[in-house]
């Protein structure tokens, strides 16, 4: 499991219904949400098309993706590695004016399903900041670096793939079995690329997602980020979002092997 990025350790963990409520007042519920999103890149990822598995693709796609599926996942993990005190600490925040602002248009944008404008209009409030010589752009870098301070995003990314790649080899989705050593070390090579593009990903997603908020406010969240504790929950909270992507891709490479063109299930 992915989780095992972190090195936390929690005295009591909390009941399952401040779990909900914390998913709510924090957003972290749209987030787990909008990873449905995600899984029209898979035939993509094996050199396929959504056509490639017939009509029943976006059914079937919608059952592993589901919702409540996902924030179940979600809560059976956070139930033992949330503490009281994380718990408390974040949701504070969030609930403070400044907080639920920000909520609010980090949800409008974790449901943007158009990666490639929201990545254009970014890259381009970037390039506009950084010919003017505007120092949002580095509270914009201090936020991005702030939310990964582990730097864990390009190993959860990379053992994603992994994963997903090995079940679909694994299920005879693939013409060619896959070696995981050898996919490993490919992965290994390309790694500072991947690095360098998933930064650029970020800042111009930051820039998109916070565009009409004003650079204090945008200061007070990095302090807020900043901080030991919610360096800690956002440690969690990206490890848990990236193993229900992983654990929901993983299930939807055995269902695309039941998947043929035209093929009704």
């Amino acid at each position: 499991m992915l989780i095992v990025f972190l090195t936390v350790t929690q005295s009591r963990a909390a009941d399952r219904d401040r779990l909900q409520a914390f998913l709510k007042v924090t957003g972290f519920d749209v987030a787990l949400d909008s990873i449905a999103l995600a899984a029209a890149d898979a035939p993509e990822m094996l050199g396929m098309s959504a056509s490639d598995f017939g009509s029943e693709w976006t059914r079937v796609a919608d059952e592993v993706f589901d919702t409540a599926k996902m924030q179940g996942i979600a809560l059976d993990i956070l139930e033992q590695t949330l503490s009281d005190e994380m718990l408390t600490h974040a949701a504070e925040f969030y609930a403070s004016p400044l907080g639920q602002r920000l909520v609010e248009v980090e949800n409008a944008s974790h449901m943007v399903d158009d990666d490639a404008a929201k990545r254009a209009t970014g890259e381009e409030l970037v390039a506009r900041d950084v010919a003017e010589g505007n120092p949002r752009v580095g509270i914009l870098r201090a936020m991005t670096a702030a939310i990964d301070a582990s730097d864990s995003s390009v190993r959860a990314v990379q053992e994603i793939q992994v994963r997903f790649l090995m079940a679909a080899s694994n299920a005879g989705v693939l013409e060619q079995e896959l070696d995981e050593g050898m996919l490993r070390a490919l992965m290994k090579e390309s790694e500072s690329d991947l690095r360098l593009s998933m930064q650029r990903a970020s800042l111009a997603g930051a820039a998109y997602t916070y565009q009409d908020l004003s650079d204090d406010d945008l200061q007070a969240y990095v302090d807020a980020l900043e901080h030991p504790t919610m360096q800690v929950v956002y440690e969690l909270m990206n490890a848990v979002q990236y193993e229900v992507m992983a654990n929901r891709f993983e299930v939807l490479a055995a269902r695309m092997a039941e998947l043929h063109p035209g093929q009704e299930l």
